[in-house]
Formats: C-alpha cells, structure tokens, sequence
C-alpha cells in the first residue's frame, strides 16, 4: 500500500468513527498541548468524559455520508473498531503516518493517544513503531497564556502525524505545540527525505488548517497564519498558491468548541481535480474551481466540537501514482 502524497487519486481510506468519543483527564501533556490557551479558570468549565449524544451521533452520521461518497468514487473504506478508547478514533490521521509503504505510528504528543492507532491497525502493513516515554521534562508549562512559547521541549521526539504532509519526495512539517524539532529528526532519519520546516506560523496545532497541498506545484494556504511567502519552506515557495477565503463558521456544541472556525478549510482530495469540503465553504470552492478542482460538498456538522474536518478524519493508505 503506497500512499505518498496528498493528491494522487485515491484507491484505499481509512475513515474515522466518533463512538466514545471523550474529552481526557487533564494531566501535563493534555494542559500544554491543548489548552494552553485556556486560563485556570476556563478550565475548570473543560469536564472530562464522553461528548454528549448529539455529537457523536451527527459526527458519525457525517462520517458515514462521506463513506458512501468515497466509494462512489471506486474508493475502499475501511473503518476503526467501534469500541471503547480513552481520546477517540475520530482523526486516524493524527496517528499515523502512512508515507510510502511505511505506517509510522507518531509519537504522540498527548499521552493519552498512544495506543489509539491500535483501533485500526488490522488495516496497516509496514507499521513502523517508535519507544517513548515523554515524561513531564517533555512538556513546557511556561507556554500557557504565553502563545510565543510551544508545549514541547526537544528532550525527546514527539509529534502528531497531523504535523505532516506528503509532497513525493519531500515531507513538509509544522513545528507546534504537537510537533518539536526533534520529531522532525526522527521523521528524517526514519524515511530518509528531506523534512522541511514551517516555523513560527501556527502553534495550535496541526498542518491542515493552514496548508493544504492540492497537487504538484499548487498549495491552499491560510492567509490569517501564513501572512508572507517567506512563512513558507523555500522548497514550496515558487508553488502556485490559492489564498483560502475567510470560512463560513459552522458553529458549535455549546462549551465543546475545540478548533477555529478555519477547520473548515480542511478539505481531503479524492484526486488532483476532486476534493471533499464542507458544505458551507462556497467562497472557497469557487477559488477551487478556478483551478478545474470541484468540489463534493458534505456536512461536517460537529468538526469544530471535535477538532477535526475531512482531511482529520481520514487516513489515505493507497493512491494511484503514476510512473
């Protein structure tokens, strides 16, 4: 199964599920890397325990309208085990990075999330696992209320594969409060590509709220974090560049708001001329269409409760790649 870039046409999914879907216990590494935002204060309104019913049901009757678009398109899904986990298997892509023929399970940044890719791992060959630990040395608590400080130190590598995009023979990674620097060298030496960096852009915290690569040579970027062409690796600079529009804010479950309103943007391509996007996005779908790129246009009622839009809750294992 060879799946490296994000554009190549599709042949082989993996689609998220929202059964169980919880909020955590807030140790060190869920206070730093998600809510280091958020006051004391405001965290005390943060509840651990499962989202309530109309969430999960809405997210999984979303996800399962994708599912039968995807096959429509001649695509295989396949789905996590619908059993219980201590985060949720609503974003496969946060978990894995399937670059090549190689399923690397990330190192990730929450503690809580190390197993999770476990729940479909019976879909993965070449898993590729890496030991850590990430003990409390790994976390900087001076990032809360401080937006200039990241949550990770570089004690040891931790990212989210959600830090990455696939670009053929180049990987582009976002330093964040997910991703340190030295999650990128271990994704360097693990592949043996070129990595390269997008810093000081977004901390807050994965890649695909604020580039999407939609072919060779032309990218989607978030005009209100990418403000000038030199916030963008050397390597992609010259690529053609669609500035996404402000997005249509799809709103939230009351006090579960766990992304902007730019997760909208987070769009999943089918093929280098067919993408997936939220259904309210139409300022940004006629920019696509400019570049002969439609747009199938499904809901993703609960993607700013849960933090994930189409390029979150799937994991494309195998793409059709030409000679």
């Amino acid at each position: 199964m060879i799946s490296k870039n994000e554009w190549d046409p599709l042949l082989k999914v993996i689609v998220g599920v929202a059964d169980n879907a919880k909020i955590p216990n807030i140790d060190v590494s869920v206070r730093t890397v998600n809510y280091a935002d958020r006051t004391d204060k405001e965290l005390q309104h943060i509840k651990p325990g499962l989202y309530p019913e109309q969430v999960i049901t809405e997210a999984n009757e979303d996800l399962d309208t994708l599912c039968q678009t995807l096959k429509k398109e001649s695509v295989e899904v396949l789905r996590p085990d619908r059993t219980n986990c201590d985060y949720y298997n609503y974003c496969p892509r946060d978990t894995v990075l399937h670059y090549k023929d190689i399923s690397l399970a990330s190192p990730m940044s929450l503690r809580v999330r190390k197993n999770e890719y476990k729940a479909f791992d019976q879909h993965l060959n070449n898993i590729k696992e890496v030991e850590y630990s990430h003990p409390d040395t790994l976390y900087n608590v001076e990032c809360i209320g401080d937006k200039h400080q990241l949550a990770l130190h570089e004690t040891e590598p931790a990212f989210d594969a959600a830090n990455v995009l696939r670009a053929d023979e180049k990987l582009l990674y976002l330093v964040s409060n997910s991703g340190n620097l030295a999650g990128a060298k271990l994704l360097k030496e693990i592949f043996n590509v070129e990595v390269c960096l997008m810093q000081d852009v977004y901390s807050y915290m994965h890649i695909d709220s604020t580039v999407a690569l939609l072919r060779d040579g032309l990218l989607l970027i978030n005009p209100s974090r990418i403000k000038r062409n030199e916030d963008i690796p050397v390597q992609f600079r010259s690529w053609d560049k669609i500035v996404c529009p402000e997005p249509y804010d799809i709103g939230f479950y009351p006090g579960y708001c766990n992304s902007s309103p730019w997760i909208n943007m987070n769009l999943f391509s089918i093929n280098p001329n067919l993408v997936v996007l939220e259904e309210h996005q139409h300022s940004l779908r006629k920019e696509l269409e400019k570049y002969n790129i439609d747009c199938a246009m499904l809901p993703m009622r609960q993607a700013r409760t849960l933090g994930g839009c189409f390029h979150c809750v799937t994991l494309d294992i195998e793409r059709k790649h030409s000679k």
